[in-house]
């Protein structure tokens, strides 16, 4: 897991970096210049036209002229667009690059781009620097870069955004950002999802161990993680092993989300899978996910299950029920969905939760949990309060979904598609949180495996299906998830 810096401890893990490995702060942006060059490759941008790129007078601008160096020796046409006055105000390694720049690529101050003459805007005017109101003529350098209606890409930061803050002013809205070393907290932000397009994280050298003398509480979590999290069975291992979990799921025309919870469990790898239904609607159960036993409250044991997970579809008449649940189960389960909002309505059952127990809303969920946020800033800190004071859980759902655990660390989730945004997908990922609990795993495993597999499996589908994804596209490839993972 990638430990997430503030923008201004950067130039200070730049110099630790630099002295550890014996190299200069310029081999260092070329580094950086090279990871950049290697995504363009890969991603095969082509264009019969010139590629315009606007560079700044420090770091950030110094990143850019080297790219247009390298890309200039893969055959690309170049164009720079000076956003900077006179040489002397360049940095030092900004200022090398500007004069290893071959004399091939022209160079023009930034007012006279025409964006009819471009394919492609590499955006490399302004990082993680800035600080305070952004100049007048700094707006306009933004608004001529987004005058270009093609695809803009931004390094490190889109120009005009914090690397901390939320909110901007001005700013570049690109279609990609391609970071280096970390994610920057900006850029996992919703409220600026619409500038930073996609991002891309490059590897420029240095190392997790290098980050960690650093304080932050906020990680990124990638795909290399996710082996280390997972619990290892034999082959004498029998279906209890794999877990006796209970799905509390369901009501009167809601029995999908039973259905697609238990299916979810099943795919990820429980051994029994019980759903706790009304009686009336057990048929639906039995036919659409056979493998499942159904229950029913006036014969049920929950201290027989090893998880339990909550909420899905349940209705919001099942009060008493749930109170029940939290006064007789004592491990850590999940709430979800119905749970979650007649939890906002019943407070005092807080204090019945069992302590790592994990609860997952979207943001609307969130809301009526916790109050109305101005920022996800504001968001994350309230979650993080919350999780220390009771000692739960809180999974914030949505793109870059945030694990927010008992001890204050939150992580940010790598994987997912915008192909997932439909109906069903909180109930598959109910199934697999709770599917991992019930197989042994800490509530922090279990959130891990559980979040970044649900992400992976809807990238997958969303390969295949497109805007056509459906949630019982993604539960198919929950188990193409542990091949991938190298996870057996």
């Amino acid at each position: 897991m990638i430990k997430i810096l503030s923008g201004a401890e950067v130039s200070i893990l730049d110099k630790h970096h630099i002295q550890g490995k014996g190299i200069s702060s310029h081999q260092l942006m070329e580094k950086a210049a090279e990871g950049f060059v290697d995504w363009f490759l890969e991603k095969r941008f082509s264009s019969s036209k010139p590629i315009a790129l606007f560079c700044g007078a420090g770091n950030n601008g110094g990143d850019g002229l080297a790219i247009a160096r390298l890309l200039t020796k893969h055959g690309f046409q170049c164009v720079v667009f000076t956003c900077f006055a006179d040489e002397g105000s360049l940095s030092e390694d900004c200022r090398i690059n500007l004069g290893l720049l071959p004399s091939a690529i022209r160079k023009f101050p930034w007012n006279e781009f025409d964006s009819e003459e471009f394919g492609l805007v590499i955006d490399a005017y302004l990082g993680v620097g800035i600080k305070g109101p952004l100049r007048e003529e700094a707006k306009s350098i933004i608004d001529k870069i987004n005058s270009f209606k093609g695809i803009k890409v931004s390094v490190d930061l889109p120009s005009g955004l914090s690397a901390d803050y939320s909110g901007f002013d001005h700013c570049v809205h690109a279609e990609v950002t391609v970071t280096f070393a970390f994610p920057k907290l900006a850029l996992l932000l919703p409220e600026h999802a619409k500038v930073t397009g996609e991002l891309v994280l490059v590897d420029i050298g240095i190392s997790e161990e290098e980050l960690e003398v650093f304080h932050s509480s906020y990680y990124y979590l990638l795909k290399k993680d996710i082996p280390a999290f997972h619990k290892k069975f034999h082959r004498f291992s029998h279906k209890g092993d794999f877990g006796k979990v209970l799905l509390i799921a369901g009501s009167r025309g809601k029995m999908g989300a039973a259905a697609l919870s238990a299916k979810a469990a099943f795919r990820t790898g429980s051994g029994l899978v019980s759903c706790q239904v009304p009686l009336e609607e057990r048929i639906i159960i039995q036919t659409s996910v056979p493998e499942a036993m159904c229950v029913f409250e006036d014969s049920i044991d929950w201290m027989a299950f090893d998880a339990i997970g909550v909420g899905p579809g349940i209705g919001l008449d099942q009060g008493e029920l749930l109170e029940k649940l939290l006064r007789e189960y004592d491990r850590p389960i999940v709430m979800d969905a119905d749970a979650l909002t007649l939890l906002s309505r019943n407070p005092s059952f807080l204090d019945l939760i069992p302590k790592e127990s994990i609860l997952t809303p979207h943001l609307g969920e969130f809301e009526r949990l916790f109050g109305k946020c101005r920022t996800h800033l504001e968001r994350l800190e309230k979650a993080r309060r919350f999780c220390m004071n009771y000692k739960l859980n809180v999974l914030i759902k949505g793109a870059n979904s945030v694990i927010c655990l008992a001890d204050g660390r939150q992580i940010f989730n790598s994987s997912g598609s915008h192909f997932m945004a439909t109906a069903g997908m909180g109930d598959v990922l109910t199934g697999m949180i709770t599917s991992f609990l019930g197989q042994g795993y800490s509530s922090e495993q279990a959130l891990v495996c559980g979040v970044y597999q649900h992400g992976l499996a809807g990238e997958m589908a969303g390969d295949m299906k497109g805007r056509g994804t459906l949630a019982s596209d993604v539960i198919e490839m929950i188990p193409e998830t542990f091949k991938r993972l190298g996870v057996s």
